[in-house]
């Protein structure tokens, strides 16, 4: 029998022999989004959840974005709840409090740049910390490149986002950015917050 006859024999075979169907896969309840009751809310003292979380050290960088209409100034705040989220798709994320009067205008635009301060820059950072200052007086800065907001002069990486999502956070709102575009400048040390002051960071 040949090659060709041989291969007839086995196909024959094949289609003959009946495989089991699979077994179906229990999919997990999906998690029920509420909101917290008064009387759920755990009898925390507010400073001394600020004094144990003042504990996690954390980056620090400054959210911008360009004006949203004409003539408008740029938009910008300073944050520590940056966040790395997802690699497929490029995620990052930070959170925002509700009563902030920056994000409205950087929900407007629909595009923000995250700048990552480096170990000099506390004086930058307390500057869009303030609230109704012109936070960009005296400032440098250049275009980010797709999203056209403030790319801050001196910082240690930036990263440029469409806003892809934004969910609730408590207080907070949870901002998640797609990424088009980064960079980060080689060897640079960046600014850290740490009990409620800056930090560098230290060798071991």
């Amino acid at each position: 029998m040949g090659q060709a006859g041989m291969a007839e024999v086995a196909v024959r075979y094949l289609r003959s022999v009946r495989t089991a169907a699979p077994e179906p896969v229990e999919t997990l309840p999906r998690p029920e989004l509420r909101c917290v009751g008064a009387d759920e809310r755990a009898p925390l003292d507010p400073r001394e959840f600020r004094r144990v979380l003042g504990n996690f050290a954390s980056g620090v960088a400054v959210v911008t974005a360009p004006p949203a209409t004409a003539g408008d100034p740029p938009a910008g705040f300073a944050c520590q709840s940056f966040t790395s989220l997802s690699l497929d798709p490029p995620l990052v994320a930070f959170m925002v409090g509700r009563t902030s009067t920056t994000w409205p205008r950087i929900a407007r635009a629909g595009v923000f740049c995250v700048n990552v301060l480096g170990s000099g820059q506390g004086e930058l950072c307390r500057s869009f910390a303030v609230s109704g200052a012109d936070k960009f007086a005296g400032v440098t800065y250049d275009a980010a490149p797709v999203s056209g907001s403030p790319r801050l002069t001196g910082t240690v990486a930036w990263i440029d986002c469409t806003i892809h999502a934004v969910h609730p956070g408590g207080d907070h709102l949870i901002v998640v950015g797609r990424v088009d575009a980064l960079g980060a400048v080689a060897d640079a040390d960046p600014l850290l917050f740490h009990r409620g002051r800056f930090a560098g960071v230290t060798a071991s």
